[in-house]
């Protein structure tokens, strides 16, 4: 790897810490964030790496914030990681009770964590399928379609955004003007 070839932001993959992202630059190493191993100081001569997006290091000074920022947002859109999302406090140790029509069938109850737990999953694997539709060979009118079924999976589920703590992990669906 030639010298300070990597800028802040490059994505790599370590043959032993597997892919991450460049978050600063030394004089003689890169301290690099993996998805799966934290964050490591690595060598600029080591060169094991396979470079996944190279970006030209830069010689203006990035606050850590900004790198913050914009290390989440590369996770966020790289990994199949899940964050934790929490449910509103009212729902916490409360159930579900499916209730059938007929009189001599017998009552469910479900825990309502367990319930929860099941909308996130359903949530985060539309979110990874949403990304890998975007980084697919499809063209862009079969994107968009897929996209738009997508859309009105979210919409379908917006019904379970009361359980849901923050806004910011609500389920969104198509927005009308």
């Amino acid at each position: 790897m030639e010298e300070n070839l990597l800028g802040i932001g490059s994505r790599v993959k370590h043959p032993e810490f597997g892919v991450g992202v460049v978050i600063q630059v030394k004089s003689n190493s890169y301290v690099i964030t993996f998805i799966e191993a934290g964050t490591k100081e690595i060598l600029i001569s080591y060169d094991k790496f396979e470079i996944i997006d190279a970006i030209e290091a830069d010689s203006d000074l990035v606050s850590f914030h900004e790198i913050e920022r914009s290390l989440i947002q590369i996770l966020r859109k790289f990994s199949d990681i899940q964050e934790p999302v929490q449910m509103g406090s009212k729902w916490m140790g409360g159930k579900i009770i499916l209730q059938p029509g007929g009189k001599d069938l017998k009552e469910k109850e479900i825990p309502i964590d367990a319930f929860f737990h099941k909308i996130v999953m359903v949530r985060d694997r539309l979110r990874v399928l949403e990304q890998r539709v975007n980084a697919s060979n499809l063209n862009d009118e079969e994107k968009l379609n897929i996209q738009q079924y997508i859309t009105r999976i979210y919409g379908s589920l917006t019904t379970f955004n009361v359980l849901f703590k923050n806004t910011s992990d609500f389920f969104v669906g198509e927005k009308t003007n």
